[in-house]
């Protein structure tokens, strides 16, 4: 069977990206190979995207921010951005890659109390589900050609 190859890119790939990452892999497992990566990379995850994760039963706390470029020249069937300034930037992957913009606010950014900040991660982990819930019928069809 073959496997989805996805791409999640944010600029600094330390939340939307690496949370949606853990997310795709957990609900496809062993159907797709996801990656993420960022324009700007961090130097962490952020603990806010680790902790809302965690909270799923997702364990990002290994993951580590990583470059576009470690992913140039490489072929993929989606190449999903997080954020608008991500979706400027994204460089051009060859092949058949279909590009999706799931524009979402950056949680980094929060203010407030500690329980308002992890309830913004919290409400950026429920959107990226929702949107992966789209991408079911695509990973499906990619699995069955390949088989």
């Amino acid at each position: 069977m073959a496997k989805a190859k996805i791409l999640v890119l944010c600029t600094a790939n330390s939340c939307r990206s690496q949370m949606a990452e853990g997310l795709i892999r957990k609900r496809y497992a062993d159907r797709v190979h996801v990656f993420s990566a960022g324009a700007a990379p961090a130097d962490r995850v952020h603990p806010g995207a680790v902790a809302a994760l965690a909270e799923r039963g997702i364990d990002i706390s290994a993951h580590v921010p990583k470059s576009t470029d470690t992913f140039l020249g490489q072929n993929f069937d989606f190449v999903i951005t997080t954020c608008d300034s991500a979706r400027d930037v994204c460089p051009v992957f060859p092949g058949r890659a279909q590009r999706l913009h799931w524009g979402l606010q950056d949680p980094a950014s929060a203010a407030g109390a500690q329980h308002e900040i992890d309830a913004v991660f919290r409400a950026t982990a429920q959107a990226l589900e929702q949107h992966i819930e789209t991408l079911d019928e695509a990973i499906a069809a990619i699995n069955k050609a390949g088989s």
